[in-house]
């Protein structure tokens, strides 16, 4: 009798044999839900949320976010997977499909009676040597714009469509290099905004070397059209405010209570004369506008008196947008209208309203040495939308990578097959039973070109025959081509993978395997409630 069944006769237990059935069951099951999205030519999957919202994507990390898991090993690999993407934005896919066939392999040997300790044992060597190929496989690269967009692409076709997958990657290249000044090696994405207008098609997605705020002016006779802008960023309130405590005034008169009243109007009344003081003296003798946008609120006498002195004035302004703004437009974000002066404004070069059904739109255009800047997401429908804004991160990620390790690996399933062969070699330097782990490792790699080769429509065997019988013969990489399903040159074709993808895909995934079959009892007995 289990130790667990004295402490608590409820629990539930699956032991030896059971265990790892278990385990291996949600590991092959997961592999084949995921299997058919891998790949520039994988299918999409359509999810439908109790609420009735659709969303259809290929995108692993999403997939796995949105499914409920009720089996416990499924949803762990699940959230080891999504944890790589929030590591490295990508491969997710292709964690699960390694952790499910390398489970898979075991399961045969084990079968036959091979331990699983003298199993993981080879596993761990198989992987040492893999990180070690996977190093000198890495090819050292210049950041420049031709090679980001050959790599964003290889990631993004994964996501969306060919067409749309070569305009994002673009747009996502000249989103990073804007941002990156100095040449620095970290980047904040953050200085990125996305944002999205219901309108048009999706190849009508654009950068806009700016921002792009989903709100605009307060009054009707504002000015929606400005050229050679000052921008005046600002956190101060230009509307009467509530004491932060409760608080009550006593009046003897109703001249005191009008005294009262007409003080706390003149502080907001002397904030925005100073404004419209500064911009009559900067723009009275040209055709330059002014703008202010503040995160705080304009009550409408300020309004009024803001639009009658030619201002575009913006309250309410989001709190994200505002280190946005200055990094975009330069000047400062200002507490305090005290020393107000010509440099601490941004410019624009262009300032636009465009209103579209119910929902007004600022552009801020045309900045100098913009280092945040916005990618405008046009799309006729909101699920069409999202799976954009999916894809774009993932191309950010890729591209934010690669300026990180400074180097690329060839894809198209080039590692897998080069790692198959050189693990096969190294084999019999391992001593004892370990070997059958390293064939193990090797032979799991080949997970990835199979499931491309299948998803291109190609047949398996066929294709695997001929791209390991390439590797061997050639001294160069090769890698599949899934136009055709014949071997190739992934550097030729310009396919490249990020290092650090493939290397945390080859550590977690090992890891994960092993601690799945060295498990021998799963325990269900959780505490329970006693109600008199």
């Amino acid at each position: 009798m289990a130790a667990i069944s004295l402490l608590n006769p409820k629990a539930e237990i699956a032991r030896a044999a059971q265990a790892l059935a278990i385990n291996i069951t949600a590991a092959t099951g997961l592999q084949r839900l995921m299997a058919s999205n891998l790949g520039p030519k994988g299918t999409t999957k359509m999810l439908i949320s109790p609420a009735g919202d659709i969303k259809i994507t290929k995108d692993g990390n999403v997939l796995l976010h949105e499914m409920h898991f009720c089996h416990p090993t499924a949803s762990m690999i699940a959230r080891a997977s999504t944890a790589q993407d929030a590591a490295t934005g990508d491969g997710t896919t292709s964690t699960v499909l390694l952790i499910g066939e390398l489970l898979k392999q075991a399961d045969l040997l084990i079968a036959e009676g091979l331990h699983p300790r003298q199993l993981t044992n080879g596993i761990m060597q198989a992987k040492d040597q893999a990180i070690q190929l996977l190093q000198s496989l890495s090819m050292p690269v210049e950041i420049e714009r031709d090679i980001l967009v050959a790599l964003a692409q290889t990631s993004l076709r994964t996501k969306v469509d060919a067409s749309l997958a070569d305009l994002l990657a673009k747009i996502c290249v000249d989103a990073v290099l804007s941002i990156r000044s100095d040449r620095q090696q970290l980047l904040d994405l953050n200085m990125i905004e996305l944002m999205d207008m219901k309108q048009y098609t999706t190849l009508e997605t654009q950068l806009v070397e700016g921002l792009v705020l989903d709100h605009g002016g307060r009054h009707a006779n504002m000015p929606t059209y400005l050229e050679q802008a000052y921008i005046l960023t600002c956190n101060v309130s230009l509307e009467l405010e509530k004491t932060s405590v409760d608080s009550s005034f006593c009046y003897k008169s109703a001249e005191e209570r009008e005294k009262c009243v007409s003080e706390e109007h003149r502080f907001i009344d002397q904030r925005v004369a100073k404004i419209i003081e500064l911009k009559r003296k900067l723009c009275s003798n040209n055709r330059r506008g002014f703008v202010v946008i503040n995160q705080k609120g304009i009550d409408i006498p300020s309004l009024e008196a803001l639009a009658g002195a030619g201002i575009l004035a913006l309250r309410r302004a989001k709190r994200r947008n505002m280190e946005r703004l200055t990094r975009a437009c330069g000047g400062e974000a200002l507490h305090s209208l005290e020393d107000l002066s010509e440099e601490h404004l941004g410019y624009a070069g262009l300032v636009y309203e465009q209103q579209l059904s119910e929902t007004k739109y600022t552009f801020v255009r045309q900045c100098r040495n913009p280092t945040s800047v916005t990618i405008l997401i046009r799309s006729p429908s909101g699920h069409q939308t999202e799976t954009i804004k999916d894809a774009i991160r993932d191309g950010l990620h890729a591209i934010q990578n690669t300026i990180e390790d400074g180097c690329l690996v060839p894809g198209g399933g080039a590692f897998e097959l080069h790692a198959y062969k050189e693990l096969v070699k190294f084999k019999p330097w391992v001593k004892g039973k370990a070997q059958l782990g390293v064939q193990l490792f090797a032979d799991s790699l080949l997970v990835i070109p199979k499931t491309l080769a299948i998803n291109s429509g190609f047949d398996v065997q066929d294709t695997i025959v001929k791209l390991t019988t390439a590797a061997k013969e050639s001294e160069q990489l090769v890698g599949l081509d899934l136009d055709t399903g014949e071997p190739m040159n992934p550097t030729e074709k310009r396919v490249f993978d990020n290092y650090c993808v493939k290397k945390l895909m080859l550590n977690s995934c090992s890891v994960i395997a092993c601690n799945l079959l060295l498990t021998d009892e799963i325990m269900q007995a959780g505490m329970t409630s006693f109600k008199g």
